[in-house]
């Protein structure tokens, strides 16, 4: 006797809009909860020893009227501003808390700034140099191009954001893989992705999340480690407290791109390295501060408008001070290193497209003002 299998419902994908069912408007807060226990394919990392957060509230900061805007929203979930290791505010949704995980998305890109910066520190990478000098085997979408350029989304080719997504989507096991049966790899599409003149002609940044996975990959080449180990050594100086939990293909390779579920504190544990410029718990230094410094101060191509005067470098934004990424459904981390001030904002936007562009400008400024006070 044979049982019959039913496709998983929470990856079945919709004929009206093409998302997994997990991201549909009305499964969508729930999806980005749980996204560590719904993907097909997961890694959780934790370390031994515990960064240790004590509160010291600065009652003026939820008094602020841009604080108590973004505090009042139906999309919100977490928000933390944290300093050195002191939690200086805090507030959550009443589905939420300071130790639940959420799916990141994006914000996980900003991994590949440190380890790029510790790869380049050490010899082991050349930015000038073109992709296919690392990875003969990758397609016409990024093999003329400098690793510089992708990795300041800086690089003009045949993937979209809007479509060629829902590829790497499959990959990881975020959504139904094809019909035809074929199970999709992270590696095997960045291979397939074509292009010809790959020169960005817009003056802005040409977003697409291809670009950290070929970097991701790079590293693990050049370095000879595997991106895990590199993430457990990420994890283990932020000293995070739950574990960071990160999606990956049916290979093991972790999803760079927006795979990360972390929890708001964690998540502010996490955004400390860049506040610290790199150093760690217990004067372990993780990322190259000269590194973090050039991504500061040396940015790629520009944000277009609404976002004037903010711009990607090295798989993160920066406006010459602060160093941040947002994350798909509307979240955000930013930090200071001139004031070891890193704050988070965490959310999950349920209309149909995930997302509002408009949100993230007076979202960012308010971070900055309160990542710059001391």
């Amino acid at each position: 006797m044979t049982l019959a299998s039913i496709p998983n419902p929470d990856l079945v994908v919709s004929s009206v809009d093409n998302n997994a069912h997990w991201n549909l408007t009305n499964y969508r807060r729930h999806g980005f909860q749980n996204l560590h226990a719904i993907g097909r394919y997961v890694m959780s990392i934790r370390s031994p020893r515990v960064l240790p957060l004590r509160k010291d509230i600065d009652w003026t900061i939820g008094g602020r009227s841009d604080v108590a805007r973004f505090l009042s929203v139906p999309h919100f979930s977490g928000f933390v501003v944290v300093r050195d290791d002191r939690v200086l505010y805090e507030a959550y949704a009443s589905d939420f808390g300071p130790d639940r995980p959420q799916a990141v998305m994006s914000i996980t890109k900003t991994t590949l700034n440190i380890m790029l910066g510790r790869c380049v520190a050490e010899g082991l990478l050349d930015p000038d140099r073109k992709i296919k000098d690392y990875l003969p085997e990758i397609g016409t979408g990024f093999a003329e191009a400098t690793v510089r350029a992708v990795a300041d989304m800086n690089v003009a080719n045949n993937y979209s954001e809007d479509g060629d997504w829902f590829s790497l989507e499959a990959a990881t096991g975020l959504r139904l893989s094809p019909d035809d049966g074929m199970e999709l790899t992270i590696r095997s599409v960045l291979c397939g992705i074509t292009g010809d003149d790959l020169v960005n002609r817009t003056g802005h940044v040409i977003y697409k999340s291809a670009n950290t996975e070929v970097l991701g990959w790079i590293v693990e080449r050049v370095s000879k480690r595997s991106l895990r180990s590199w993430l457990i050594e990420i994890v283990e100086a932020a000293g995070l407290e739950g574990s960071l939990h990160i999606i990956c293909d049916r290979e093991g390779v972790p999803h760079l791109g927006g795979g990360a579920s972390l929890s708001p504190r964690d998540l502010a544990r996490y955004g400390l390295l860049f506040a610290r410029r790199g150093m760690g718990v217990d004067g372990r230094r993780v990322a190259d501060a000269a590194f973090i410094e050039e991504t500061r101060r040396n940015p790629g191509p520009s944000w277009p408008t609404p976002r004037e005067g903010m711009y990607y470098s090295r798989q993160t934004t920066t406006d010459g001070t602060w160093i941040g990424h947002g994350g798909f459904g509307g979240q955000y981390l930013l930090a200071n290193p001139d004031t070891g001030t890193a704050v988070v904002y965490m959310a999950v936007f349920e209309n149909q497209s995930g997302d509002d562009g408009d949100i993230y400008p007076p979202l960012i400024q308010m971070m900055a003002k309160l990542a710059a006070n001391k």
